[in-house]
């Protein structure tokens, strides 16, 4: 309890005055310590036969004479810190519409390293998808990778930073067997969202080769798709033919060296059109971006998001503070430290 009281008095990062003007008032207060100090510099004088009791005189009492004006100043202080309104100010995001569940599906076998993109297929595909989550604010979003065999890695959440750490931590290899098995990616993903009470459900699939291996064929996952009304977006990226890709041995080094590279362009079209997205091929980082940024544009939420500011009212324990210090100043003035002419 007494810690949660001290919390009134923090002055943290969103904090503000909302008179801040009437701080100024605090300048009084050094010029009444001025004519107060002015007042009792010359002590009152009185003529006596002899000094040997003075000593005795100087007792706690008129050691702490000053203690009133003291709690006097405080209690002001107090006073008009109270009437600048202390306060904590947060902004508040609220979402009102209908936004957009989105899955991202991304190949990370081993060819997703060459280097035709800087630095490598996979980063560049990493920083695009990065910018398309920052630019959809108020849409559910989730990621799926895929070499061999698939995996959800993140299921759609609102919660974007995570789906940024996420996407940080991809990298080739991460499913260990290699292959792209696009059946097994698209299922996985549609399995990521068929139970989405969204109007919208989308999928964005990139890849870099052809469809090798996997539990699930692309037909029977793209018609998974077309059963639970989510439309998928194909993007084939890189350049065709001979490539130098970098691999990671099992103990870890790194080794470059040439793999032939193609992919599927009539599966994709064929996936996309089906389910009524659209097919793109991106032959650099460039040409990716533009992708990004076109189904950005195709695929517009219905969500406005609108903020407003809260505030945290700080300014009542500075109140009562000043009005107990001017209490307690006045019960002891005309008491204990009270002076008779």
């Amino acid at each position: 309890m007494f810690r949660d009281w001290l919390s009134y008095f923090d002055w943290g990062y969103n904090f503000e005055f909302a008179y801040p003007w009437m701080l100024g008032l605090l300048i009084i207060l050094p010029l009444l310590v001025i004519v107060y100090a002015s007042k009792n510099r010359k002590p009152a004088t009185f003529k006596v036969s002899t000094t040997h009791f003075i000593k005795k005189a100087k007792t706690f009492k008129t050691r702490t004479r000053h203690l009133p004006f003291v709690l006097r100043i405080l209690a002001l202080a107090c006073l008009i810190i109270a009437l600048a309104r202390p306060r904590d100010k947060f902004t508040v995001s609220q979402s009102n519409g209908e936004g957009i569940d989105i899955m991202l599906c991304m190949d990370i076998s081993g060819s997703m390293n060459a280097n035709d993109f800087s630095p490598t297929r996979l980063e560049a595909a990493k920083q695009v998808a990065a910018a398309f989550v920052m630019a959809r604010p108020g849409d559910r979003i989730g990621i799926t990778i895929f070499s061999i065999v698939s995996y959800t890695l993140c299921p759609v959440t609102t919660d974007h930073n995570i789906v940024l750490q996420q996407l940080a931590s991809i990298r080739s290899g991460y499913l260990e067997e290699e292959g792209t098995a696009i059946g097994s990616g698209l299922a996985t993903s549609v399995d990521g969202l068929r139970r989405s009470d969204a109007k919208s459900k989308i999928v964005i699939l990139l890849t870099d080769g052809v469809n090798i291996g996997g539990t699930i064929s692309p037909d029977i996952a793209t018609g998974l798709a077309k059963t639970y009304g989510i439309k998928v977006y194909t993007i084939g990226i890189g350049t065709k033919g001979t490539m130098n890709v970098t691999q990671r041995t099992e103990a870890g080094e790194e080794v470059s060296q040439n793999m032939q590279i193609d992919f599927n362009a009539t599966l994709l079209k064929s996936i996309a059109q089906q389910t009524g997205g659209q097919y793109y091929y991106a032959k650099d980082k460039n040409a990716l971006q533009m992708v990004y940024a076109h189904i950005n544009q195709l695929e517009k939420s219905k969500v406005e998001v609108s903020t407003y500011n809260r505030f945290v009212e700080k300014y009542l324990p500075w109140l009562l503070t000043g009005l107990v210090l001017l209490f307690l100043e006045f019960v002891l003035r005309t008491t204990y430290y009270k002076r008779f002419p």
